[in-house]
């Protein structure tokens, strides 16, 4: 059982980090003028628009002088999952 706890804590750290970098790409691009008709950019954007737009829903503060803050956010909130859940499942399964 314990391995089994161990795999899923491994698998949905390895998902956080590769939607933090997913993150971080759509960030980036957004200071450069994308073809929005791009497949890689559609993509980006409607992977992590829905989420930028809860945060922005919910703390309207996140754009301060044109700059949108949201990607930090998600960022944050990424990392603090990562920590809680993934470390509390770890521990849990080197525990048994």
């Amino acid at each position: 059982m314990d391995y089994v706890i161990l795999a899923v804590a491994k698998v949905l750290s390895l998902v956080l980090n590769l939607y933090m970098w997913v993150v971080i790409v759509s960030a980036l691009i957004t200071w450069v003028n994308p073809d929005p008709y791009n497949p890689i950019v559609r993509f980006l954007r409607s992977v992590t628009e829905p989420v930028f737009a809860k945060v922005r829903q919910y703390l309207p503060f996140v754009n301060i002088g044109g700059f949108d803050l949201s990607p930090i956010v998600v960022l944050l909130a990424i990392q603090m999952i990562d920590i809680a859940l993934v470390g509390n499942l770890t521990r849990i399964a080197y525990g048994m």
